[in-house]
């Protein structure tokens, strides 16, 4: 595995790797490493390399891809000295970026196989992180790299199938391209004890805390909410570019008693502090990247029992309905103050979209799911690709 992330606090690349390591494989993780953290690391049989510091708050295109392509150098001096040690079967590669896969240039030549795993599709998501539109230059070269990326791999994992569209109509064939949805794990995610509600009614929202992302409009309907319904409280969890425009937001509405930012926490801990909360909140802006980016939170909140309210995207269109969610107009925030104070004041609705959602997770979990990508790696490996060649003659 070939990671530009923390890997603790990336669900789908441990998940993937742990899924391997109970399957008898052999699993290496490149990724990234945050303070303290060791260069090399053990986790339930995956071993971790943390080839580089990182702190995730760039706000300039120079910086941030500056340390894309110091990490990319990286990963590509130490895979073929791994692979002399290894002879690795497949590499499975995860964006941000898409040209990661180069890395792994040697050990393709030398017999492994590639999989492009795109968590989030390249050209909409520079566009979206740094205003940018596709008729720029930055933009055309992306779907450039797109092209040249999928065509190195052997096979490509997207994670929605509206991008799996997109990506299949300009950059390769259906025939060498997968649907593999961020489903979560029900080992993790699962119901807890209901919260104390003399504790007071709280909103929660845990994730990157970038534009898109429309936290913005949240806590601006939370103002809303709160001249209206006391005793309510918004948790943030997450880092990001964002993170201090936000905290002035907050500070200039005066809800710096109710409405508070915290830093992340790493999977495992996650669903004890999602745990504490009453609805889970998901205010993505619909148009452009946000629009369409599958919010792996959604379902984590399904899994655990919660309620959510979450803007109308056409992701979460594609994917939900409204006995599923409760939407509100992204971008709206009086329409998103009128569904939290509904939310708050509704207890059979609470009910309904919790167990509506609980049914519709434990369909789309994990465990129900995990044979798609053990399919893919099987028909990767040499024995399947031995035996197909057999076939053939």
């Amino acid at each position: 595995m070939l990671a530009y992330t923390f890997y603790e606090f990336d669900n789908r690349v441990m998940r993937y790797a742990d899924t391997l390591a109970q399957e008898g494989h052999s699993v290496d993780v490149i990724a990234l490493r945050m303070p303290q953290q060791s260069f090399i690391a053990s986790d339930n049989q995956v071993r971790i390399i943390r080839i580089q510091k990182r702190s995730g708050t760039e706000r300039s295109k120079f910086s941030y891809l500056l340390k894309l392509a110091l990490f990319l150098l990286k990963a590509t001096v130490l895979l073929p000295i791994l692979q002399i040690r290894k002879r690795y079967d497949i590499i499975h590669v995860h964006n941000v970026p898409d040209f990661l896969v180069f890395a792994a240039l040697i050990p393709k030549l030398t017999g492994s196989r590639i999989i492009l795993d795109i968590h989030d599709i390249l050209p909409e998501f520079y566009a979206s992180k740094f205003n940018g539109n596709e008729k720029s230059r930055a933009f055309r070269v992306l779907v450039f790299l797109e092209r040249l990326s999928a065509k190195f791999a052997d096979r490509v994992i997207l994670s929605n199938h509206i991008w799996y569209s997109r990506y299949t109509s300009r950059s390769a064939g259906p025939e060498k391209c997968s649907v593999i949805i961020n489903y979560p794990n029900p080992a993790l995610f699962f119901p807890r004890r209901g919260k104390d509600q003399k504790s007071g009614f709280t909103f929660i929202y845990p994730g990157t805390l970038n534009w898109h992302q429309g936290l913005d409009i949240a806590i601006k309907a939370f103002a809303v909410l709160a001249k209206k319904t006391g005793g309510c409280r918004f948790d943030i969890l997450g880092a990001g570019p964002s993170k201090d425009d936000l905290q002035a937001l907050i500070t200039s509405l005066g809800l710096e008693g109710s409405v508070r930012i915290r830093d992340s926490v790493p999977l495992t801990n996650l669903p004890e502090v999602i745990a504490s909360a009453d609805c889970g909140v998901v205010p993505k802006r619909a148009e452009g990247f946000g629009g369409e980016a599958f919010s792996t939170k959604i379902l984590e909140f399904m899994a655990m029992g919660l309620p959510i309210i979450a803007a109308a995207t056409p992701v979460d269109r594609y994917y939900f309905d409204d006995s599923l969610l409760l939407f509100f107009r992204s971008g709206d925030e009086q329409d998103l103050a009128s569904k939290m104070e509904e939310i708050v004041r509704n207890a059979q609705l609470r009910t309904r979209l919790a167990e509506q959602g609980l049914a519709y997770a434990r369909r789309n979990c994990w465990t129900e799911k995990r044979k798609i990508y053990l399919e893919l790696i099987g028909a990767l490996l040499p024995q399947a690709r031995a035996e197909q060649r057999t076939q053939e003659r």
